[in-house]
C-alpha cells in the first residue's frame, strides 16, 4: 500500500498541466459612441422634460424610479411568482449540481461490498477448499478505491465547462428576471393608456350617436341632406369599428399582466396606473466599454465561449494515455465468526495504463469538432455584442423621437382642448350650435387618446433602454462555491 501512496502522490505532481487552450475573455469591441451623433442633454421639454445621465448605469430595482407604488407591488408579484423565473432558477440550480458532480470525479473513488454465496463444485474439480467442504458457503466483507490520475488535465477541463455552464444559466437567469420585469412594466403602462383611448373611444361613439340623431332630426325638418346623415352615420360606424379593438388590446394586455405575475385570467384585473403620475428618471448612458460587462445576454455567450473552448482539453485529453490505480482488501471465511481472522485477510494493488491506438478516427474528428464549436461559439459571443449595441443604439434613437413627438401631441391636446372651451362659451352665448360643441369635444378626445398612445411609447422606450443597457444585476460569486 506504501507504494501505491507513492505513485499517487507523483501523479499529483504530473497531474498539474491541462491539455487544451486556457481560455481568455474576448477583447472589448472598440466602439467609443453608442450612437453615430451625441445624444443632448435633456429630451422634451416642459413637464416631460428627461435628463440624460452620461456616464450612469441602470441600478438594479430601476423601475423605482417611475414613483409608483402600484408598480413596484406587481413586480414584486412577478418575482415571487412568474413561472419562468421558477424554471430559470431551477435551470441554474441543475448546472450547478452537475459541476459539483463532475468536481467529484477528480477525487478517489471508495467502495464497500459484503456478500454471501452458496456453491458446489463439481466432483471432477479440485476442493475449493482446503476443509474439502463441498458444497460450501463464502462470507466476504471488503473495501476497494480507485483513483484516475488525469495526467492530460481531461477531467478538470471538464469541470472547467461545467463551471462555465453554471455562470450561462446564472446569465441566462438574470435575463430572463430583466424580461420578465420590463414586460411586466411595459404591459401595466400600455394598460393604462389602453384605458384611456377606450374611454376616450367610448366618449366619441356616444358623442356620434347623438350627432347622427341630430342629423335624422334635421333632415326630417329639411334642414340637413341625406348626404349629411349618410356622412355623419358612416363616422359613427368607424367610431365603433375603431373601439372594439381597443378593449380587445386592453382584455389582452390584462391577461398578460396577470400572466406575468404567475396567475390566471380568471377575472383579476391589472393593478391600475395613471400615465400622468410616473416620474420620468434621468436615461442613463453607460460607457460603451461597460455594455458588454453588463447586459447578462453576452456575458452568458461568454460563458458559452468559455464552455466550448474547455471541451477542446476533454477531446484532447481523450486521445491521450489514462493511468488509473485501484487496490482492494477484505476478508473472506466460511463462517461468519472466523471472518476477522487473521488467516482470512486479502488485499490487491494494480495500475493500469491504457492508451487509444486506433478509433476510426473518431478521437480526431471529435476533438476538431471540438474546436470548431469554439470558433462557432466566438461568431454567436461576437454577433450578441453587435446586437447588443445595435439594441442600445435604436431605443436611444427611439427615444428622441419620442420626446419630439410627445411635445406635439401634447400641444395637439392643449389646442383641442382650448378650442372646445371656447366652442363652450360660445354655445353659452348662443353663438355655436351643440353640434359644433359635439364636433369640438370629439376632436380633443382625439387628440387625447393619441396623446396617451405617444406618452406609454414613450415610458416603453424608456423600459427599453433600460433592458438594453442590462438591467441591471449584481456581479455574482464564482460558480462551484
Amino acid at each position: 500500500m506504501s507504494r501505491l501512496s507513492i505513485l499517487c502522490g507523483a501523479a499529483l505532481l504530473l497531474s498539474g498541466c491541462a491539455v487544451g487552450p486556457d481560455f481568455h475573455r474576448p477583447a472589448a469591441p472598440p466602439v467609443h459612441a453608442l450612437t453615430p451623433a451625441p445624444i443632448p442633454a435633456t429630451l422634451g421639454a416642459g413637464p416631460d422634460r428627461e435628463a440624460v445621465a452620461a456616464g450612469a448605469e441602470v441600478p438594479r430595482d430601476w423601475w423605482l424610479g417611475f414613483g409608483s407604488e402600484t408598480l413596484d407591488g406587481a413586480v414584486a408579484r412577478a418575482l415571487a411568482a412568474n413561472a419562468d423565473l421558477d424554471a430559470a432558477r431551477a435551470a441554474l440550480r441543475v448546472a450547478e449540481e452537475q459541476a459539483r458532480a463532475q468536481r467529484g470525479a477528480l477525487l478517489p473513488t471508495l467502495g464497500a461490498d459484503a456478500s454471501i454465496a452458496r456453491q458446489r463444485s463439481a466432483d471432477a474439480l479440485s476442493p475449493t477448499l482446503d476443509s474439502g467442504q463441498n458444497p460450501y458457503t463464502l462470507r466476504t466483507a471488503q473495501l476497494s478505491i480507485g483513483y484516475a490520475l488525469d495526467l492530460f488535465g481531461g477531467q478538470r477541463r471538464a469541470l472547467e465547462s461545467s463551471l462555465a455552464l453554471v455562470e450561462y444559466q446564472r446569465f441566462e437567469a438574470e435575463a430572463a428576471r430583466t424580461t420578465v420585469v420590463a414586460n411586466l412594466v411595459v404591459a401595466l403602462m400600455r394598460a393604462a393608456a389602453l384605458r384611456g383611448e377606450v374611454d376616450a373611444a367610448a366618449r366619441t361613439v356616444a358623442l356620434q350617436e347623438r350627432i347622427v340623431t341630430l342629423a335624422r332630426r334635421q333632415r326630417e325638418l329639411g334642414a340637413a341632406s341625406t348626404a349629411a346623415v349618410i356622412a355623419q352615420e358612416s363616422a359613427l360606424a368607424l367610431d365603433r369599428g375603431a373601439l372594439a379593438p381597443l378593449q380587445k388590446s386592453l382584455a389582452q394586455t390584462r391577461d398578460l399582466v396577470t400572466a406575468l405575475e404567475g396567475g390566471y385570467p380568471d377575472g383579476r384585473t391589472e393593478p391600475a396606473l395613471d400615465l400622468d403620475t410616473l416620474a420620468l428618471p434621468p436615461v442613463p448612458l453607460a460607457l460603451p466599454s461597460r455594455l458588454v460587462e453588463m447586459r447578462p445576454d453576452v456575458r452568458a455567450a461568454e460563458a458559452l465561449c468559455h464552455s466550448a473552448s474547455a471541451s477542446i482539453g476533454v477531446a484532447t485529453a481523450a486521445m491521450l494515455p489514462d493511468v488509473t490505480l485501484s487496490a482492494n482488501t477484505g476478508r473472506l471465511s466460511e463462517q461468519a465468526g472466523s471472518l476477522f481472522a487473521a488467516g482470512n485477510r486479502f488485499y490487491g494493488a494494480a495500475g493500469d495504463l491504457a492508451q487509444p491506438l486506433f478509433a476510426g478516427g473518431a478521437l480526431l474528428h471529435h476533438r476538431r469538432a471540438a474546436v470548431a464549436a469554439y470558433e462557432q461559439s466566438l461568431a454567436q459571443y461576437r454577433s450578441t455584442v453587435i446586437g447588443a449595441f445595435q439594441n442600445v443604439a435604436d431605443v436611444l434613437q427611439a427615444l428622441e423621437a419620442d420626446a419630439a413627438a410627445l411635445e406635439a401631441a401634447r400641444s395637439a391636446e392643449s389646442t383641442a382642448q382650448r378650442t372646445w372651451e371656447l366652442v363652450q362659451r360660445q354655445v353659452g352665448a348662443g353663438d355655436a350650435s351643440h353640434l359644433t360643441d359635439m364636433q369640438a369635444e370629439i376632436a380633443y378626445l382625439s387628440a387625447r387618446a393619441a396623446r396617451l398612445d405617444v406618452q406609454a411609447t414613450r415610458f416603453g422606450d424608456v423600459v427599453a433602454l433600460y433592458q438594453a443597457l442590462g438591467g441591471s444585476w449584481s456581479e455574482p460569486a464564482a460558480p462551484g462555491r
